[in-house]
């Protein structure tokens, strides 16, 4: 091969490998700049992936506050501090379409406070709470409400001039648009059940991405959620204290509330008066006119109630035409003056279908009559007692008591009947009990309180009822002091009425544990050690105790019938004590809901209809309806 063949053959060689490599360099260039492109779209993947990840996390955040029993405002209020920072937002706030004596607007329901917010009040030249928005017909915020559609505004000035009920100073609009960075403003519609208001949402951007607004629609369902989920709560909180009847207080509410206000009293040695107001009559009203007249009488009295009290006062419904208001940092001259408004007030108002209406009231004062909160109830009760037996229709002042009270008198009787030894009752438990009883029990304030009487006779009724619950003896009270009310019992029946409530069944320990709890039928000779429980009850354990004797012939006859088939002595209509008719109604419903050896508990409904079945036989048929109505009232709060 010749020198110039083998120039050009190297020649075509090497241009071979030039573009060969010119090739290769091409797909380098290519690859490099692919791998450049797909990083950049990692990147943003990546950043989308973080975004969507922080809204998961926000959306995540609002659905626990939803899901909490917080109150709205704290809801709302965290809610739109989630919001600040996504998608670098500037502020955020919800406006609620309102209502005053001026007419409807827009406020402040909630808002971020930040320096934004700052600079908007300065802007304003008013606290953002307290600025109002125009709702005109054809608004802007009118639209966005009546088209639910979420809109977004690149001119604030033009909005806020728009729907201001008065001009914006230039000056102040040039001080916000150089303070703040904010570029357009997001308006989304939020509706719920008794709530119409519009989230707010200011953004750095004038061009907002689709990817936000799907965020924002989102998120603003979210916030109906919220709100509807809060209000549930707000309800059902609500229905737990009050009263469905009336929307006063419930009696659970009334001993709590009575119980802290005693404390708060003491600490700061300041008084505060009761009043407790009796509805005149009510029993005639729902015998010649009906319950529903009745139902009518009573919401009239929460009504001018409600118009009397102060954002303070405490007034509840406490049975069925039994009311009571406490009044805070009031003494008794004070509460005369509230109790008289109270009084006129009342016999001023017209009821359809019933005509005008009266009230008897007692009033009594913390610290200055008594330091004792059971003992306040009781003296304001029975001066209420007094108003009613004088006359009706007038305010009386309670006055203090020398006498020995009904639950000085409990006491007194348990005391002796434990530590005589007369009952069957284990020495060990029985001295525990004198121990408690002399210990002189006090609550927060001082006072001897009633429930250790009802845990005593608790204690002693699970001796031989071990199906007997815990409570039941405070819940026996109740209804009997709810059906004796009914039949307009003196102050001092009332007395002896609870009394015997403590004391009427104790001779049923005398009784051979395994003849209360037989399964069988009893023979003749078993029903007689029955029939003479109340007798050994009455003559051989509380006859020799001092201050009960006045109670020993109803407790003797609590076993007799209506129609003469009961025991001891087979007395029959209105021979029988009419508080002695009350505890057998009473007894009577509480033994069977209660479980026993020989059958199992019946409901409450099941109960009153096996005493319906018995009116006119077992109990007089007043007493069954009267019996029906407390019961009514006295599960007010289930």
């Amino acid at each position: 091969m010749g020198l110039f063949d083998w120039i050009k053959i190297s020649s075509e060689a090497l241009k071979q490998v030039e573009d060969k490599m010119y090739r290769q360099k091409n797909d380098f260039i290519e690859v490099y700049q692919r791998n450049i492109a797909l990083e950049k779209e990692i990147a943003q993947r990546t950043e989308e992936l973080r975004k969507a990840n922080q809204t998961l996390l926000t959306l995540e955040h609002v659905w626990d506050m939803m899901n909490s029993s917080r109150p709205l405002s704290s809801v709302l209020e965290t809610i739109v501090s989630s919001l600040h920072g996504e998608f670098e937002y500037i502020y955020s706030c919800i406006i609620q379409k309102q209502i005053d004596s001026n007419g409807v607007f827009f406020g402040f329901k909630t808002y971020l406070q930040n320096s934004f917010s700052k600079e908007l009040e300065n802007c304003l030249e008013n606290n953002l709470f307290e600025t109002r928005f125009n709702i005109k017909e054809g608004s802007q915020l009118i639209e966005v409400l009546k088209n639910k559609e979420i809109r977004y505004f690149n001119n604030i000035r033009e909005v806020l001039t728009e729907i201001l009920p008065y001009k914006l100073p230039e000056e102040k609009i040039e001080e916000f648009k150089e303070h703040n960075p904010a570029k357009s403003l997001i308006t989304l519609p939020i509706v719920s059940k008794g709530f119409t208001g519009i989230l707010m949402v200011f953004s750095p951007r004038e061009e907002i991405k689709d990817s936000e607004l799907n965020f924002l629609s989102l998120f603003a369902r979210q916030i109906e959620l919220a709100i509807t989920i809060a209000n549930l709560f707000e309800t059902v909180k609500k229905q737990a204290v009050t009263d469905p009847l009336t929307e006063l207080f419930n009696r659970r509410f009334y001993e709590d509330a009575l119980s802290r206000e005693a404390v708060r009293a003491l600490r700061l040695n300041q008084p505060f008066s009761l009043i407790s107001l009796d509805l005149d009559k009510l029993k005639h009203i729902n015998d010649t006119l009906g319950h529903a007249a009745g139902d009518a009488a009573i919401k009239a009295v929460s009504r001018v109630i409600n118009k009397n009290s102060r954002s303070v006062d405490v007034p509840s419904r406490v049975g069925g035409e039994e009311f009571t208001i406490i009044l805070p940092g009031v003494d008794s001259q004070g509460a005369l003056v509230a109790a008289e408004r109270l009084r006129s007030s009342l016999e001023a108002e017209y009821v359809e279908g019933v005509g005008h209406i009266t009230a008897s009231i007692g009033v009594a004062t913390f610290i200055e009559m008594t330091g004792d909160v059971d003992e306040l109830v009781e003296i304001a009760d029975k001066a209420m007692y007094f108003a009613k037996q004088n006359g009706r229709n007038q305010v009386k002042l309670a006055e203090v008591q020398d006498s020995i009270s009904w639950q000085e008198i409990a006491v007194d009787a348990f005391v002796q009947i434990l530590d005589s030894h007369k009952i069957p009752f284990g020495k060990k438990t029985a001295d525990e009990l004198i121990k408690k009883l002399q210990a002189k029990q006090e609550t927060q304030t001082g006072t001897f309180t009633k429930e250790l009487l009802f845990d005593v006779v608790d204690t002693i009724s699970k001796t031989y009822t071990p199906f007997y619950a815990s409570g039941t003896t405070k819940q026996k009270i109740e209804l009997a002091y709810q059906i004796a009310k009914r039949f307009e019992l003196s102050k001092a029946d009332m007395d002896k009425l609870k009394l015997a409530m403590l004391l009427y069944d104790i001779g049923n320990i005398m009784i051979p544990s395994d003849l209360l709890s037989k399964k069988t039928t009893l023979t003749k000779e078993e029903k007689d050690v029955i029939t003479k429980h109340p007798i050994i009850g009455a003559q051989e354990i509380l006859k020799p105790i001092s201050h009960v004797s006045s109670i020993i012939p109803i407790i003797e006859h609590h076993h007799e019938n209506w129609d003469g088939s009961g025991y001891p002595d087979n007395k029959k209509g209105d021979d029988i004590p009419l508080i002695s008719q009350i505890i057998l109604i009473v007894d009577s419903f509480y033994a069977m809901v209660q479980e026993r050896p020989y059958r199992k508990a019946y409901t409450k409904e099941e109960a009153i209809k096996e005493i319906e079945g018995l009116a006119g036989k077992k109990y007089s048929e007043e007493l069954v309806r009267e019996f029906k109505n407390a019961i009514k009232d006295i599960y007010l709060e289930e």
